[in-house]
């Protein structure tokens, strides 16, 4: 079974995100620029998201309920360790996966009920909000990235074409 083309879109997404952040060292990623997080917050905080709605939402289970509280949004900006983020990411993309590699159009379509009324949003339109949410925050950290003199960052979109071509 093919995946859906979406899911295509937010596994290269991910893996234009995790481009973004390679060879950031832990003291980097832990600084904060004025009201910007730092980039182990915004990776716990895309970890926090997936885990709401593909794994919470989508299949009724928090592997990680230390994300879920301190990555929400409007949670506190904290400085934490980039290697332990990015497990939990791992760890919570791994899980987010078993369900987005098997969902199909009618299943993206679908949301959670709210007592009695129509879903608030479909699945379908959280793996869209998901992936733009990582661009937004791939810029952010490419932004803090040159603010803190790194070098030789990417500077355009990686290889969609072979990667997560369009497909209808």
């Amino acid at each position: 079974m093919e995946v859906h083309p979406l899911v295509d879109q937010l596994w290269f997404t991910r893996s234009e995100y995790l481009r973004g952040i390679r060879g950031v060292s832990a003291e980097d990623a832990a600084v904060r620029l004025g009201a910007m997080n730092c980039i182990a917050w915004n990776v716990g905080h895309l970890a926090w998201q997936e885990q709401r709605y593909f794994v919470t939402i989508a299949q009724d289970r928090t592997p990680r309920p230390d994300i879920a509280t301190a990555f929400a949004a409007g949670a506190p900006g904290t400085q934490p360790a980039l290697v332990e983020v990015l497990a939990a990411w791992r760890e919570i993309t791994t899980a987010a996966d078993e369900w987005l590699a098997t969902a199909s159009t009618e299943a993206l379509l679908t949301g959670p009920a709210r007592r009695g009324r129509p879903p608030a949003t479909s699945l379908g339109n959280r793996l869209q909000r998901t992936i733009y949410h990582y661009w937004y925050h791939l810029g952010e950290n490419q932004a803090i990235r040159q603010q803190l003199g790194h070098a030789r960052l990417p500077q355009f979109v990686g290889n969609i074409d072979d990667r997560a071509p369009y497909r209808a």
